[in-house]
């Protein structure tokens, strides 16, 4: 009995297939071996990146809360230089000089 080129085709495509088999354990740790040390080094790596961008935004945030309160005490030393342009102008005009 003669198979035909394209009967024969499937059955010795079936037959490698049959004859490889699985690829054992070991060999797939081998092969994962590699990329799982690459994985490690690589979430070592982006802790490091989230702690210093961690501390990176608690140190930009101390620093935007200490200049809010630098900007309010400027708002309140221009108050009090304001009110003292008014008197200083309120003296001259009715032609007193301030007392130093």
């Amino acid at each position: 009995m003669y198979l035909s080129a394209s009967k024969l085709a499937p059955v010795v495509l079936v037959l490698g297939v049959a004859v490889s088999g699985c690829a054992t354990k070991s060999y797939v740790r081998e092969q994962i071996a590699p990329v799982s040390q690459r994985v490690d080094t690589l979430e070592a790596r982006l802790q490091e990146t989230d702690t210093t961008a961690k501390t990176a935004l608690a140190e930009a945030q101390a620093a935007s809360a200490q200049l809010q309160g630098n900007g309010q005490r400027l708002d309140q030393l221009n108050g009090r230089v304001d009110g003292m342009e008014q008197r200083m102008q309120a003296q001259e005009s009715r032609g007193k000089r301030p007392r130093n």
